[in-house]
């Protein structure tokens, strides 16, 4: 998948979830602005409340969603599935949007009404979310393979050196200018820079050159702050999973419950 198609990608299930929530909004605008005291009485009440048809619906779709999206993404990370047809961080990222748009559902599902054992698994999913948005940026952060695979800092500073010497081979430079490069990227690539810029060479080796400089300096910030990074996910799934369960664990009770008291939708 082309850097063009990813962010199509992205772009089509962001607009998604935009446009779900814009028509749920604004479907059930006279009903959701309706006082709680008041709604008993409102024309729709049937349909909207969490137990009518279309509540309940919005919460029997958002739960699936939201299951199907967390699973899904675990048994394709832990067993590698479909890693022939699609890459990790393609997964983690259906991953996120089914995560999102699971829970925009369950909170129209609610009518904005919190309150007992609902309310403490409606706050943790909100805390899931919010941590999942966080982890994504530490995510993208720690340098990985096409395939999603975390990179070693020894991969890392090969990948380096490998940028170096290619340079090295377009300008004929000498070792020292290599060295120069590895031992202060900042430094050496201004340099560079501007003898590449200022140099007779054609304007396709100078964009070659100049993208090789972009890469080097990206993989040498990635490098001094991977550490850093690591450790930060490894804490983050502390945050994360113990919110993920609570929400877990209080749906389905609320389903059991909601079986007992014979709410089942249209079946």
């Amino acid at each position: 998948m082309n850097k063009t198609l990813h962010r199509t990608y992205i772009l089509f299930m962001t607009l998604i979830v935009v446009l779900v929530t814009f028509y749920l909004a604004y479907y059930g605008n006279s009903y959701y602005n309706t006082p709680l005291e008041e709604r008993f009485y409102h024309d729709q009440h049937k349909w909207f409340k969490p137990s009518g048809v279309f509540g309940q619906g919005l919460g029997i779709i958002g739960t699936f969603l939201i299951a199907f999206g967390v699973f899904f993404y675990m048994a394709c990370k832990r067993y590698n599935l479909f890693a022939r047809y699609i890459r990790l961080k393609y997964l983690l990222e259906f991953h996120i949007f089914l995560c999102t748009l699971g829970p925009v559902m369950i909170l129209f599902h609610t009518t904005f009404k919190f309150g007992g054992i609902v309310s403490i698994a409606f706050w943790s999913m909100v805390a899931v979310v919010l941590s999942g948005v966080v982890g994504r940026f530490i995510y993208n952060q720690i340098p990985r393979t096409l395939e999603g695979r975390e990179l070693s800092l020894m991969e890392l500073n090969d990948m380096r050196e490998g940028i170096a010497q290619r340079l090295n081979m377009l300008l004929h430079a000498e070792q020292s200018a290599v060295s120069e490069i590895n031992a202060k990227p900042a430094a050496g690539n201004a340099e560079l820079k501007r003898a590449i810029l200022s140099s007779t060479l054609p304007r396709k080796e100078r964009k070659e050159m100049l993208g090789l400089l972009r890469q080097e300096a990206r993989l040498s910030k990635r490098i001094s702050r991977l550490n850093q990074m690591q450790r930060l996910f490894k804490y983050w799934h502390v945050a994360h999973l113990p919110f993920a369960l609570i929400m877990l664990v209080i749906v389905i009770i609320h389903i059991a419950v909601s079986l007992v008291m014979g709410y089942k939708w249209i079946f």
